[in-house]
Formats: structure tokens, C-alpha cells, sequence
């Protein structure tokens, strides 16, 4: 007979002190004997308070940023199922049953949940929810793989998972690193649709519509330069050999008419650009194996770590092994 999985929930906070009781407190009623970590992340109120009285194993991240606590806790805490979860309130822990459910029966290693409005007034702010579907389709074309909600931040994880993620992200942009972590590595993924509501009365987001989106879009050009180098430097490659041709065609031209070349800045340029071309093009094909050979090496060391439930699998064979011995 299997053992029960160890299950953590991480609830980064700051300023949640109106909030954050009651996700500890729900969590706990949703997955009898789950442990709850709260990080607070610079908060200058009482969550911390609050979240103690609630029941949770509270932890400080003083470097400002989701990102940071999330990579924080991933390092700090060792268990068989993850679960990531904000501390406002407005995700709803009595679908984190059946995400764990789901987890374990894939078996999948990343359960994501895909945030759908029960309230008549919109959850989303209008700029949020125009931004998450840009973010969505733009990164489902960049990688080939669809993704619903890609900056919810209500998951489930595996233990390899969470031990393979390299976690580079220092604010909201997390979510997207998560998100492009399981479409490299082609992780066995799944969606769950979770109800999500408005914040309380005097909880205010932290979240900010453009500086945030400007992030992530920054954040997904640089992966896309690290993951998918042959697009990003292959579209370069074709925008300065087009500009070569452009400059360089009627030089060539007029070349071939009067055998003169009046002119010779132009020429240049084009001939610089051509070069920069090919340049690009040998960077592009140079970093293509370099991801090759790095996206292999986390694979590997992905692989090193046991799928869900044979962890807690192979500690009951242990406890039977040692209790015959004993015997």
C-alpha cells in the first residue's frame, strides 16, 4: 500500500494580511494535511502574522520579486506535489483536489490552472485579460504548443519538475518562464479550469498592467533568443540580407550597364550588410547546438528524478523492507 504523497503549497505574499488567512485556512480544508509555506515577500503589514495564526509554516524572501520567492521555495522545499498558489484570494482552493487528482492520474508533471470568471463582473481587468490572450497566442506560435492561461498563477507540480526548473525570472514574469520550461522540455501537461473572483474590499493588485506586460514581453524575446536561436538570429539574417539587396541590386545594376560604381558608400553598405547577414546566420547555427546539447542536459537531469507516485512508492517498499528486517 502506497503512502500518501507529501504535498506543499507556496503562497508568495506581499501586503496580504487581508487575504491570506483565509487561503491558508481554505488550502488546508481543500487537502487535509497539506503544508502550507507562506513567503512574505517584503511585506510591511501583518501577513505574516495573519498567516501564522492560520495555520502556515512562514519564510521571508527580502529580494522584492515573485520570481525571486518562487525560486526561493523551489530550492528550499522538498516534496512529491507542488503547488503554487497566490495569497489574494481570488483563486479558488476547493479545485486544487481535483488538480492534484488529475497530476497523479496522468501522470502529468505540471497541472495548470486556467482561470474562468463565476462572477457577472469581469475578474480581469480589460488590459490583463487583452494582454494574457496576446501572451497566449504569441507564445503558443513561438514554441508550438497552445497554452490557455500561460500567466495564471494557480498550478500543480511534480517533484522533477519543480528540481529541474532553473527559475531565472525575478518578478511576474515567472509564469511565462513556468509556461516555456514545460514547451522546451515537452513536459507532460495538462489544464484544469478554476474559478477565479475579484479581490476583496481593501486588497489591492500589485500587478501593473503595461510595466509588467513590458516584462514579459522582454522575457519572452529572451527566451525565444535562448530556446529558439536559428528563428530569432534566422529572421535577423533575412531582414539585413533583404536590406543588402535593396541597396546592393542597383549598384550591381548600374554595374553591369556603364561598368562604373558611383556609389561607393551605398556599396559598402550593402556589402556590410550582407556580411552582418552571414554572420548572424553562423551565430544562429552555432547556438542551435549549444541549446541542443543544454536542452539534453536537462532533460537528463529531469529524468534522474522518479514520476509522480513512485517516490512515495519506493518509501512504502523501504518501510516494508525495514519493519521485516526489524522483525
Amino acid at each position: 500500500m502506497h503512502e500518501a504523497p507529501d504535498i506543499a503549497a507556496i503562497v508568495p505574499c506581499h501586503n496580504e494580511e487581508i487575504t491570506v488567512a483565509k487561503v491558508v485556512t481554505d488550502l488546508r480544508a481543500a487537502v487535509p494535511g497539506i503544508t502550507v509555506y507562506v513567503y512574505d515577500n517584503c511585506s510591511s503589514d501583518r501577513t505574516a502574522q495573519r498567516a501564522v495564526e492560520a495555520g502556515a509554516i512562514v519564510r521571508r524572501e527580502d529580494t522584492p520579486g515573485k520570481g525571486n520567492v518562487v525560486r526561493r521555495a523551489f530550492a528550499d522545499i522538498d516534496a512529491d506535489i507542488y503547488v503554487m498558489i497566490d495569497g489574494d484570494d481570488t483563486y479558488e482552493a476547493a479545485h486544487l483536489p481535483e488538480m492534484i487528482d488529475t497530476l497523479i492520474a496522468g501522470p502529468y508533471d505540471h497541472v495548470l490552472g486556467v482561470r474562468q470568471d463565476n462572477q457577472e463582473t469581469t475578474s480581469y481587468r480589460p488590459g490583463h485579460e487583452t494582454g494574457n490572450r496576446m501572451f497566449n497566442l504569441l507564445t503558443g506560435w513561438l514554441f508550438g504548443s497552445q497554452v490557455s492561461d500561460m500567466l495564471s498563477g494557480y498550478r500543480v507540480f511534480s517533484r522533477r519538475f519543480v528540481k529541474s526548473f532553473p527559475a531565472i525570472s525575478r518578478r511576474f514574469e515567472i509564469e511565462t518562464e513556468l509556461t516555456v520550461h514545460t514547451m522546451s522540455l515537452r513536459l507532460p501537461s495538462t489544464e484544469v479550469a478554476v474559478d477565479f473572483r475579484n479581490r476583496p474590499d481593501g486588497s489591492e493588485s500589485k500587478l501593473s498592467t503595461f510595466k509588467d506586460g513590458f516584462h514579459i514581453l522582454g522575457l519572452i524575446s529572451a527566451l525565444v533568443r535562448h530556446e529558439r536561436p536559428r528563428l530569432f538570429y534566422g529572421t535577423l539574417t533575412v531582414l539585413l540580407a533583404a536590406l543588402s539587396l535593396v541597396f546592393g541590386l542597383p549598384v550591381v545594376w548600374e554595374f553591369w550597364q556603364t561598368g562604373l560604381v558611383p556609389r561607393f558608400p551605398t556599396a559598402i553598405l550593402a556589402a556590410a550588410l550582407m556580411g552582418l547577414a552571414f554572420l548572424l546566420a553562423s551565430v544562429g547555427l552555432t547556438l542551435d547546438g549549444l541549446r541542443r546539447a543544454r536542452r539534453e542536459t536537462s532533460r537528463l537531469a529531469y529524468l534522474s528524478l522518479p514520476a509522480v507516485g513512485e517516490r512515495t512508492a519506493a518509501a512504502g517498499v523501504d518501510a516494508r523492507v525495514r519493519a521485516r528486517l526489524a522483525s
